[in-house]
């Protein structure tokens, strides 16, 4: 029996409904030629904070605020603690975010640009969550976690819900992996429609926690990495409570890229699609030009879950690549 329900997710549209935005799910002519199949992209990256993470983390404050919370605290890779301040500050919540010193620093100052307190701790997610933990034993804040959290789930549920409504007919959907809140939340409501519609998790090879821990039977320890898909950092937990599970019964494959890889998404997302993309977020799109999306079967929906990329990376990263086909699988 699932820990989730669709009663769930649909609490949690109702409760995000005006605070959160429905995203446009567009096709791609570029990424459909090179597929052979139609290829849609579900653009997270128009969400006030630039990234999904607002579904989720407004789905669980709107619950902690209607229960009395006055005081909240989550470590993040900061798309999550950004969103977490958003939401508190349109609540009326004071919010303490958590972040280690892999976070790059755009990502900090919109969460500080937000209203909320930020402490950086440490080299890793993890060191960021235990300072976020000690907050909670000892100072009485309330935790919002970045994924494991079934309130947070349901939240980026929400994201699985309008695909299929909007078409009806997916086969493949393609979802960046990190903790597994997203991966678990969208899975869970695509496949509540269509069991037959296959759900591929993609991540960086550098760091990647979920795809470890699936190889391994259960959670794992990885060592965090710098890496340009750096909002999939992190661990998962060893205490893993609902993500790893759901993951591990809902997922079909999961992709590994390289850095290379990662930075031919973002590029081709700027030229060909007119996005400017985050790393983690380009992945999917990713996956797609090296290949490893060969055997899809359409409609085929990838989900591009943030902007939130520094600016001065951007143009490096554009610069350094020469121009190509957009037809062309190879570098």
């Amino acid at each position: 029996m699932s820990v989730l329900s669709l009663a769930d997710v649909y609490r949690a549209r109702r409760r995000i409904e005006g605070r959160v935005l429905r995203t446009p799910l567009i096709e791609s002519p570029s990424l459909s030629a090179i597929a052979g199949t139609p290829v849609f992209l579900k653009l997270e990256t128009v969400q006030p904070t630039g990234s999904f993470k607002l579904r989720g983390a407004t789905n669980a404050l709107t619950e902690l605020a209607g229960q009395g919370c006055r005081k909240v605290v989550t470590a993040s890779t900061g798309n999550h603690g950004r969103a977490v301040a958003h939401a508190a500050r349109a609540l009326g919540i004071e919010a303490t975010v958590c972040m280690s010193a892999l976070v790059p620093d755009n990502k900090v100052e919109a969460v500080r640009a937000l209203g909320a307190r930020v402490r950086i701790v440490g080299k890793s997610q993890d060191d960021a969550e235990r300072e976020a933990l000690r907050l909670v034993r000892e100072e009485d804040f309330a935790y919002v976690p970045p994924f494991d959290d079934l309130q947070v789930i349901a939240g980026q549920a929400t994201i699985g819900l309008e695909i299929v409504e909007a078409v009806p007919d997916v086969a493949h959907i393609v979802v960046p992996l990190s903790g597994g809140g997203l991966f678990a939340g969208v899975a869970f409501a695509a496949k509540s429609a269509n069991r037959a519609i296959r759900m591929s998790g993609v991540t960086m090879a550098r760091g990647a926690a979920m795809h470890a821990s699936l190889a391994s039977g259960r959670p794992v320890l990885v060592e965090e990495v710098d890496t340009l898909a750096d909002s999939l950092g992190g661990g998962i937990g060893l205490e893993n409570r609902y993500t790893y599970q759901l993951t591990r019964d809902l997922i079909d494959d999961t992709l590994l890229l390289g850095e290379d890889s990662i930075a031919r998404g973002i590029v081709h997302a700027y030229r060909h699609e007119r996005l400017v993309v985050e790393g983690a977020a380009a992945v999917g799109i990713a996956a797609l030009l090296d290949g490893a999306l060969h055997d899809a079967r359409g409609p085929l929906v990838i989900i591009v879950t943030g902007a939130n990329i520094d600016i001065e990376l951007h143009r490096r990263i554009v610069n350094a690549m020469p121009a190509q086909s957009h037809t062309d699988k190879t570098p």
